[in-house]
C-alpha cells in the first residue's frame, strides 16, 4: 500500500516555530510520501521559509511541495524554495518528480496554479492587456502540467498545486471570488493526460472532496479545511487500480481506503488565504 500524505497552507511565520513539529512526529510511520500544497510561508520571506525548514528538517520521508500565493508576496519565492531545498524539500513549478515507494514509481507533477473561474463563468483572453495576461499566465501553467503529465513515467501519477482545479472542493467559498480561486483550465490538463489524484489548497473555507470531469479525485487540503496536521491517502501497491478510483463510476466520496485522518488537532494557520 502506497499512503500520501498532504496539507496545504500552513503559513509558516517567526511566531509558528515549533507549533507543526510535534504534529509530524508519527509521520514517517503512517505514510510514504509527504505533499505540501502551497502557502508554506505566511508573507513569502526566506526567514519564513526557514521556520518550516526547521519543522520539516530530519522527516525521514521523501517531501515535495509547490509554491502559493502567500509565498509570492514579497517577491522572493526563489528564495523560499531554495531554503527548503536546502533539507531536501522538493518545491516544483511547472515540474515534476518521481519517487520510488516499495517498487513502484509514484510520480508527481506540480506547479502554484492561478485563477480564471470555471465554466460558465470563466474570464477569457480579451480585452485590456491587463486581462489578457491574467489568463495567459494560466494557460501556461496549463501547459505545463499537460507536458509533465504527458514525459511522466509512473505507475502512480499525483498532481500538486495551490490554486483549485474544480468548482466543487470551493463550496463554503463566496462564489464571488470562485476565479480568484482556481481554474478549469488545470482540470482540463489533468483529465487530458490522466492523474489519479489532484491535491490543492488555497481555499481555507471550502470542500475537502471533488471529481474533474473526467472523474479524477481532487482534494481540498487547505489546513483549515482539513482540521488537521494532514490526510493521508491510500492506494495498492502499482501496477493495479489505485484504490481510490480516477473514475467516476466510484467517487472517492464513497471509497472507504481513506487512511490515517489523524485527529490529533490543528497547528496554528494564519487566517487569510
Amino acid at each position: 500500500m502506497i499512503r500520501i500524505a498532504a496539507v496545504g497552507d500552513v503559513h509558516a511565520g517567526r511566531d509558528t516555530a515549533g507549533l507543526l513539529r510535534p504534529h509530524l512526529e508519527d509521520l514517517p510511520d503512517e505514510a510514504d510520501v509527504f505533499l505540501i500544497a502551497g502557502d508554506l510561508t505566511k508573507t513569502g520571506e526566506p526567514e519564513e521559509a526557514a521556520v518550516l525548514a526547521g519543522e520539516l528538517d530530519g522527516l525521514e520521508l521523501p517531501i515535495v511541495a509547490v509554491l502559493g500565493n502567500h509565498d509570492h508576496q514579497s517577491d522572493r519565492g526563489e528564495g523560499v524554495r531554495e531554503v527548503l531545498a536546502d533539507i531536501g524539500v522538493h518545491v516544483l513549478e511547472g515540474e515534476s518528480t518521481t519517487i520510488e515507494v516499495g517498487g513502484t514509481r509514484v510520480g508527481i507533477v506540480g506547479a502554484k496554479g492561478f485563477g480564471g473561474g470555471f465554466e460558465g463563468a470563466c474570464a477569457t483572453e480579451f480585452g485590456e492587456a491587463e486581462m489578457k495576461a491574467f489568463i495567459r499566465h494560466t494557460q501556461g501553467i496549463a501547459r505545463s502540467l499537460e507536458r509533465e503529465l504527458e514525459r511522466l513515467q509512473s505507475e502512480l501519477r499525483i498532481v500538486l498545486l495551490h490554486y483549485a482545479p474544480v468548482r466543487e472542493t470551493l463550496l463554503g467559498e463566496h462564489p464571488e471570488i470562485y476565479p480568484f480561486l482556481g481554474s478549469y483550465l488545470l482540470g482540463e490538463a489533468c483529465d487530458r493526460h490522466g492523474a489519479d489524484l489532484i491535491l490543492h489548497g488555497h481555499a481555507h473555507h471550502g470542500t475537502e472532496k471533488g471529481l474533474t470531469p473526467g472523474g479524477i479525485g481532487v482534494r481540498n487540503v487547505a489546513q483549515p479545511v482539513l482540521r488537521k496536521p494532514y490526510a493521508v491517502y491510500a492506494f495498492e501497491d502499482r501496477q493495479q487500480a489505485p484504490l481510490e478510483p480516477r473514475r467516476a463510476e466510484r467517487t472517492p466520496s464513497d471509497a472507504d481506503t481513506e487512511i490515517g485522518r489523524h485527529e490529533r488537532g490543528s497547528a496554528r494557520t494564519a487566517a487569510a488565504r
